[in-house]
């Protein structure tokens, strides 16, 4: 059995505006990847990770790359093979879950069954993003989110003026609960004095404070919010010289290079008994499905991606009351 591999660049665009420290969005460009045995069909996307230069035409290459490698194989010895084949990133995410995706349909099980998961998935209470801009503009947003039935929000930060954003959603939605991401802009910043005022303000977690590279910074530290690690975490490996420096790992399968290592990264953090938040990029609804199932268990979900587009794709997740669930 050969397996047709073929990888698609779609735009969508972005609902209103998607902004944080880096700059802002108005539609973002999702590598979807589809394997074919013949009879099955199974589905990926990724998002590059910009940050790091990715870019969905550079996936695309990376998928042709692989093509002729990973067809001849069985799926397991395909995806097994895709680990080193390919680097964590968006091309081995979108390919690994739409093999992931065609072994389910062959074998006519659910995914959740597939990766070993006793019971169904069930419905998860997502953050919602509140992107970076001035407190009123936040203010605005958090308001409109909190009467969408956002009871936790997660707001973009940049290091400057930050106390004034966070005060302004505070304000836009008194009962929400608060996350803050720095996106790494925190460099020049007292995290210890930040977190203390954010803490009154009834923020429960701080993501990715610092730069990547400049995690040792954080030892020692007595902060009295819990900080995850988002861009200095990617893969389980990475999981030994965050332990001890941050309280959780943000897993996205796209950093992670798909659900394989994601499930991995999972079991190291729950080893080095850190925390995990799972969260995604801009995506589509096909992006969110493999992380649903990674989130089950995670103290933090942050998986609003197709809630930012303008549109999904028929028959996505449905998000209602805070929370999303399987169509």
């Amino acid at each position: 059995m050969t397996l047709h591999i073929n990888a698609s660049i779609e735009r969508w665009l972005v609902e209103g505006h998607f902004t944080i420290a880096r700059g802002a969005k108005k539609f973002v460009d999702l590598l979807v990847v589809t394997v074919s045995d013949g009879t099955h069909v199974g589905q990926g996307e990724g998002t590059a990770i910009y940050y790091h230069g990715e870019t969905a035409e550079e996936c695309a290459r990376q998928i042709a790359q692989v093509t002729d490698i990973i067809a001849v194989h069985t799926i397991p010895m395909a995806r097994a093979l895709l680990q080193s084949a390919l680097p964590p990133g968006a091309a081995r995410n979108a390919l690994d879950c739409a093999l992931w995706d065609l072994e389910a349909k062959q074998t006519g099980q659910r995914l959740w069954e597939l990766v070993g998961m006793k019971s169904p998935p069930v419905p998860l209470e997502t953050a919602f993003t509140i992107s970076l801009g001035t407190p009123d503009a936040m203010h605005a947003d958090a308001r409109d989110a909190a009467a969408n039935g956002y009871s936790l929000l997660k707001l973009k930060l940049n290091g400057d003026a930050d106390r004034d954003r966070v005060a302004a959603v505070r304000a836009g939605a008194p009962k929400a609960r608060i996350i803050v991401d720095a996106n790494e802009s925190w460099g020049d910043v007292d995290i210890v004095a930040e977190a203390e005022i954010l803490k009154t303000l009834g923020v429960a977690m701080i993501e990715q404070p610092l730069p990547a590279g400049r995690d040792a910074a954080l030892a020692n530290l007595s902060v009295p919010l819990p900080i995850f690690a988002d861009e200095s975490c990617h893969v389980a490996a990475d999981v030994p010289r965050l332990a001890g420096l941050y309280q959780g790992v943000n897993i996205k399968l796209d950093k992670a290079g798909g659900l394989t290592e994601a499930l991995a990264l999972y079991k190291a953090a729950e080893s080095a008994k850190m925390d995990v938040m799972v969260g995604c990029m801009l995506s589509t609804s096909l992006a969110i499905q493999a992380a649903f199932l990674v989130a089950q268990r995670a103290s933090w979900v942050d998986l609003d991606g197709p809630a930012l587009l303008q549109k999904d794709r028929p028959g996505g997740f449905r998000f209602a009351n805070g929370c999303l669930s399987p169509a």
